[in-house]
């Protein structure tokens, strides 16, 4: 790991992300249709040990093992070496990103965000593992066409904790949910003010978050969902078709279709779209992502308007109610390794700027009621 050192990256920002290679995904795939999702795929008589998820120690471990055995320079730095004003957590832990990549667009992928959402560390960590080792033509072109920052564990008070916030310590131990506090009159925690301002930064071209949910049952079928497929700020509704004429609200449903059709081919990812209150699209504007894709300018470090498009995967289980199921780790680790790489290749060869936006009312959801927003929800045909 570097200390005192700039990162190696200048400020980029694009309008649209087009295709720079015609390259084809080589993943083997399995043969057949998608099958039901395993019992124990999540299960909610499985018992997760705690102990074996990554923690802050085995982060820093992993992250520096990653940089010494890389092929292709992956730098890991601390918010503190890259020069942020704020560069620690609540707690004083150290804010972790990685580099890696030579291309002139900058992809932000983050996980963690809520503490007890592990799988979002650990499926970076893999990915981030290829990034700097495998030579194969997919990876490659990733590197050649990306600047990747890697934010594996964006709130590790409360990883540590495994807790969903983290805590203000200001004497008030007020809990802060970081995925609410990117907004006007917000950026209560040292977190958020920490990883705003390496966003503006970066200026990513698009960007990735991995979260986890409660276990889930497919609307009109009654089978068990694993993974779910969400955009903050609801396609086609009150805010995303106003942003950048509508681009963001056509590129983020063509990336997440693309996800749906390459994971569907795998017999133990069972996918929908992900929906709250039943039937509720959300629309919030305090979110993280939702605050990159709105163009969010806090405290003048924002000017410009920079805005990115911004999606976000979502594991069925987590280990606060106990539902992850120790022989779902594998499984559900994998399938966001296999959505991020099948969504990154497809961005970079551009087959996912061909897919069919419309399509995402294809992937199974129950029929939109309304959309869930920071102040109430909103009915359809407002």
């Amino acid at each position: 790991m570097t200390t005192g050192t700039t990162p190696k990256f200048t400020r980029r920002r694009t309008t649209t992300i087009a295709a720079t290679a015609a390259l084809a995904v080589a993943v083997p795939f399995a043969a057949g249709t998608p099958a039901f999702a395993d019992p124990n795929f999540p299960s909610t008589e499985g018992k997760t040990n705690i102990s074996s998820i990554v923690d802050f120690d085995g982060l820093v471990a992993e992250l520096d093992r990653i940089e010494r055995t890389s092929r292709f320079d992956v730098e890991v730095q601390t918010l503190a070496e890259v020069g942020t004003a704020v560069s620690m957590s609540e707690q004083g832990r150290d804010l972790y990103v990685a580099t890696v990549g030579d291309g002139p667009e900058a992809v932000w992928l983050q996980g963690r965000i809520h503490g007890n959402e592990p799988y979002g560390t650990e499926s970076l960590l893999s990915v981030l593992k290829e990034l700097g080792t495998n030579g194969s033509p997919e990876w490659k072109l990733l590197r050649e066409t990306y600047t990747f920052h890697v934010i594996p564990m964006y709130n590790p008070d409360g990883s540590e904790l495994n807790i969903r916030h983290t805590i203000l310590q200001d004497g008030s131990a007020q809990r802060i949910d970081l995925n609410r506090d990117w907004g006007v009159g917000k950026f209560a925690a040292a977190e958020s003010e920490a990883f705003y301002e390496y966003w503006t930064m970066v200026d990513p071209a698009f960007a990735i978050d991995i979260h986890h949910q409660g276990l889930k049952r497919e609307y009109g079928t009654g089978d068990d969902v694993t993974f779910s497929l969400g955009i903050s700020l609801a396609p086609g509704g009150p805010t995303l078709p106003g942003i950048e004429g509508g681009a963001y609200d056509v590129l983020t449903r063509q990336m997440q279709v693309h996800v749906f059709d390459e994971l569907s081919k795998y017999g133990y990812v069972n996918i929908d779209r992900y929906q709250v209150g039943g039937s509720l699209e959300i629309d919030i504007k305090g979110g993280v992502v939702s605050a990159m894709m709105l163009g969010l300018d806090h405290d003048g470090l924002n000017p410009e308007g920079h805005s990115n498009p911004a999606i976000f995967f979502e594991t069925s289980g987590n280990t606060s109610d106990g539902s992850l199921g120790q022989k779902a780790r594998g499984k559900s680790i994998k399938q966001n390794v296999l959505a991020l790489q099948e969504l990154l290749v497809g961005m970079a060869t551009g087959e996912v700027q061909a897919e069919d936006a419309s399509r995402w009312d294809e992937i199974p959801h129950a029929p939109v009621t309304g959309y869930q927003t920071d102040n109430g929800v909103i009915p359809i045909g407002y």
